[in-house]
């Protein structure tokens, strides 16, 4: 099998397993939109000629398995697809944007493997993940701010509920 790709004084083979996930609180959304969300991934890599060789869109994260140029690194490769495909996602379906409070849809970070599929690793990075968002989303639940009437959403403290 040749799979290796060449530019003008090398010949390259870097193919990268990787694994991100949405938010805890974009699951549901995930769900019925998991198929435009695969077309939004697949346009934005081949506008960075990234090869997808293989991809599966699972109910709580994805996963790809890509030969990235070396010319890109693999984090800004990263930051490109999960910050343009967060813009691509609210723009296409415009009513996600005020039901959750923001326009983030991805966890922080990611997992990369250049080997193969460490399935141990995997499993221990999505649950820390989900637990992470958890964590952060308690935080910040509640929206200061209503973004259609533009009105403080501060709430009373003396009232007792």
């Amino acid at each position: 099998m040749n799979d290796k790709q060449s530019l003008a004084h090398s010949v390259w083979r870097c193919k990268y397993h990787i694994v991100f996930a949405p938010k805890y609180r974009r699951q549901i959304i995930y769900g019925r939109y998991k198929e435009s969300i695969g077309k939004i991934i697949r346009v934005l890599c081949e506008r960075k000629d990234v090869e997808i060789h293989e991809a599966n869109a699972c109910k709580d994260h994805i996963h790809l398995l890509v030969s990235i140029p070396p010319k890109m690194s693999v984090s800004s490769f990263m930051g490109y697809l999960k910050g343009k495909s967060s813009l691509m996602i609210f723009d296409q379906h415009a009513n996600l944007k005020y039901k959750y409070g923001n326009r983030k849809f991805w966890c922080r970070g990611y997992y990369v493997d250049t080997v193969g599929r460490n399935q141990k690793k995997i499993e221990e990075y999505i649950r820390n993940q989900l637990t992470e968002d958890k964590q952060q989303d308690q935080l910040s639940l509640f929206e200061e701010v209503d973004p259609f009437t533009g009105q403080s959403n501060r709430r009373n403290k003396n009232k007792v509920l």
